[in-house]
């Protein structure tokens, strides 16, 4: 647990989500390279959808709103072990998790091909401090507020909300 670091090594893949190689997590981000991230949005019994406010200590988007939990695909990994992994280590949930499908690599996901996973529980989510520094649950038209104000809410949140509004047949933003 605990935040990555540039020297972590990630897939690096091509235009259609295939492994190419490796490289530095740094560089990946520096050269605009194409690679994975897993994100679970959670909604609770009211259909509210669970946020997190990204820790000022990380080093992308610090301090704005995101989905609930998320992180890059690890090498060997797949998408649905990294949304596990991830939910465990940013809110201490083991839930059962619904593959929703993928958000196409551009620059709203910073190059990185982005599979969404829905979790649906009343549970409490225990953030973890050294990656979060709050989260709460929000309506959907709370939640859009924050998408659409760019020094609140990280430019990747409007496509994996999307994809959830579409699952849900909620109207879609």
């Amino acid at each position: 647990m605990g935040f990555a670091t540039d020297e972590e090594l990630l897939p690096v893949v091509d235009g259609d989500d295939r492994p190419v190689g490796l490289a530095r997590r740094a560089d990946i981000h520096a050269r605009g390279l194409s690679h994975r991230a897993a994100h679970v949005v959670l909604l609770d019994g009211a259909g509210r959808v669970y946020l997190q406010k990204r820790s000022q200590a990380k080093d992308t988007h610090p301090g704005l709103w995101t989905t609930s939990a998320s992180g890059h695909v690890d090498p060997g990994e797949s998408y649905f072990a990294a949304a596990q992994r991830e939910l465990m280590e940013e809110l201490g949930l083991a839930l059962p998790l619904t593959a929703l499908g993928k958000v196409a690599t551009g620059p709203a996901t910073e190059n990185e091909f982005t599979f969404v996973y829905l979790a649906e529980s009343d549970c409490k989510p225990l953030p973890n401090p050294e990656e979060i520094e709050r989260g709460e649950f929000f309506t959907w038209d709370a939640a859009w507020r924050l998408v659409r104000d760019p020094e609140r809410g990280c430019p990747c949140l409007a496509p994996v909300l999307r994809l959830v509004q579409r699952h849900l047949r909620l109207p879609v933003v």
